[in-house]
C-alpha cells in the first residue's frame, strides 16, 4: 500500500512539473486554452496567470505605442524645403505648384508652364547649415523633369577622446546630402503623377553610408470647395543605410586576462544597417478666394511616419495682387511632445523681361525651446 501510494505520489509530482514546464514555455496558450491544460492539478497555477497576464497585457500593449524617434538613417530629409512651405507650416503636399515640388509632391512639377530654379539657406539648429537647389524644366506634352540637390552640414570640430579631452589638434566634420531627378505629367487636366529617384550619402569623418530611395506623388484636382486639390504623397521608399569607414578599425586584446598574449588585434566593427524615414503624407488646400486682387489658400496635411506618431500640418496664404504673399501655418499638430510648432513668412513677386518672374520669399519655423530657424529663398521662372 506504502508503496503504491510512493508511486502515485511520484507520478503525480511528475505530471505537475511537467506541466508547470510546459505554462513557462507557453502561459499564455494556457490562458486562452484553459482545455489543453494537461492535469487537473496545476489548475492552482491557473488564476495566477490570469491576473500576471491582465498586469503585462496593458504594459505590452504601452511598450508598442512607443514611437521609433530617432531610429532611422538620413533624417536630414524630413527637413521641409523653402521658405513658402515652411511658413504654411508644412501643409503643401496639395499646394505644390513650383520648384519645391521637386521635394514636397513631384506629381505638382506638372501644374505649372513655366521652368524655374529655385535655392534656399537656413542656419538649423545647432549652427547646422542646410542649403536646397533644385531646377525644373518644362518639355511641353512630354512632361516636366527636374533635379535637386540637398545638403547638410555641420562646422568642424575637435577630436577628443578619453585621454585627451581637451582635444587631440585634429578636427572631423559631418555632411549629409541627396541628388534627387524628378519627373512629373498631367495624365489628364485633373489628374498628375510624379516621382522622384534620389541618391543619399551621410558622412561622418571617415565613416560614411549611401542608399537609394524613390518619392512618389499624386494630385488630383475637383470642382468642390473652390476648386479643392487632393495629393498624396509617399517619401523615401527604398534602402537601408549602414555606417563603414576606417573609424570602424581598431585593435583589441582578445584575452585581458592572458598574458605575454598578442593584444593589438586589428578588427573592424560592422554596423547596424538603419531604415530611411518613411512617411506618408496626404492633403487638401482650397482657394476660397480667387481673384486678380484677393488669393486665399488653405491647406491641411495628414502625416503618417513610419519613424513617430500620426500628426498634421496647417497653413493659410494670402495673396494681393498676386505680387506680395502672407502665409501662416501650425506644424505637428496634435503630436506629443512635439518643439514649436508654429511659423509664419512673407514672400515678394516681380515680373521681369520677357515674362520671368523672380520670387524673394522668407520663413520663420519656431522650435520651441531650441529657439527658431529662419529661412531665405529665391527663385526665378523662364
Amino acid at each position: 500500500m506504502a508503496a503504491n501510494k510512493r508511486r502515485s505520489f511520484i507520478r503525480t509530482t511528475s505530471r505537475i512539473g511537467e506541466s508547470i514546464r510546459r505554462v513557462g514555455v507557453s502561459s499564455l496558450e494556457i490562458l486562452c486554452r484553459p482545455d489543453r491544460l494537461p492535469l487537473a492539478p496545476v489548475q492552482f497555477v491557473r488564476m495566477p496567470l490570469v491576473l500576471a497576464s491582465l498586469l503585462i497585457m496593458p504594459l505590452v500593449s504601452e511598450a508598442q505605442s512607443v514611437s521609433k524617434v530617432g531610429t532611422t538613417a538620413a533624417d536630414f530629409l524630413q527637413i521641409g524645403v523653402g521658405p513658402r512651405a515652411q511658413a504654411l507650416g508644412g501643409a503643401f503636399v496639395a499646394m505644390a505648384d513650383d520648384a519645391t515640388s521637386l521635394y514636397w509632391n513631384p506629381a505638382g512639377l506638372a501644374r505649372t508652364s513655366a521652368s524655374e530654379a529655385f535655392a534656399t539657406h537656413s542656419e538649423w539648429l545647432a549652427d547646422v547649415n542646410f542649403d536646397y537647389l533644385g531646377v525644373m524644366l518644362n518639355m511641353g506634352g512630354l512632361g516636366t523633369v527636374g533635379a535637386s540637390v540637398t545638403m547638410l552640414s555641420v562646422p568642424d570640430m575637435l577630436v577628443r577622446t578619453e585621454d585627451r579631452q581637451e582635444g587631440t589638434g585634429e578636427t572631423f566634420d559631418a555632411a549629409d546630402m541627396a541628388i534627387a531627378l524628378s519627373y512629373g505629367r498631367a495624365i489628364t487636366d485633373r489628374f498628375l503623377v510624379g516621382v522622384n529617384a534620389k541618391f543619399i550619402q551621410q558622412r561622418i569623418w571617415h565613416s560614411s553610408a549611401s542608399g537609394f530611395a524613390i518619392d512618389i506623388g499624386t494630385q488630383f484636382r475637383t470642382d468642390f470647395f473652390g476648386g479643392l486639390t487632393i495629393g498624396a504623397v509617399l517619401y523615401n521608399f527604398g534602402t537601408d543605410m549602414r555606417l563603414s569607414g576606417r573609424d570602424a578599425r581598431t585593435f583589441v586584446d582578445p584575452d585581458p586576462i592572458q598574458l605575454g598574449n598578442n593584444d593589438r588585434i586589428p578588427v573592424n566593427y560592422e554596423l547596424d544597417a538603419f531604415d530611411l524615414p518613411l512617411n506618408f503624407q496626404f492633403g487638401l488646400s482650397s482657394r476660397p478666394i480667387d481673384t486678380r486682387m484677393h488669393r486665399l489658400t488653405v491647406s491641411v496635411d495628414a502625416l503618417h511616419p513610419a519613424s513617430n506618431y500620426e500628426s498634421a500640418n496647417v497653413g493659410v496664404e494670402y495673396g494681393f495682387q498676386q505680387r506680395i504673399f502672407f502665409r501662416t501655418g501650425f506644424q505637428s499638430l496634435f503630436l506629443d511632445d512635439n518643439e514649436g510648432g508654429f511659423s509664419a513668412g512673407l514672400g515678394v513677386h516681380q515680373r521681369l523681361f520677357q515674362g520671368g518672374l523672380a520670387k524673394l520669399d522668407y520663413a520663420y519655423r519656431s522650435a520651441g525651446r531650441l529657439g527658431g530657424v529662419h529661412v531665405m529663398g529665391l527663385g526665378i521662372t523662364f
